[in-house]
């Protein structure tokens, strides 16, 4: 879950695995896979941080450390 402002100043929760798109026009607008839309303060690069440090954590973006795939198996 993501933190986030409306554009009134009220705070909100988000679970980023719904999030479809991220556009700036010129106020940033978050579009979720079911079709709503937020109106944030945010920027764009914010949220998209904000959404990739929430996929760490969950571990959807695990990277294989250097030596690949078949060292993290020894």
């Amino acid at each position: 879950m993501i933190s986030l402002t409306k554009l009134n100043g009220k705070r909100f929760v988000l679970n980023a695995l719904y999030i479809e798109q991220i556009e700036a026009f010129p106020d940033t607008t978050v579009t979720l896979t079911n079709g709503k839309k937020f109106v944030i303060r945010e920027t764009v690069e914010q949220v998209a941080a904000r959404a990739s440090e929430f996929y760490q954590q969950l571990g959807v973006f695990r990277l294989p450390k250097a030596g690949g795939l078949d060292r993290e198996r020894e």
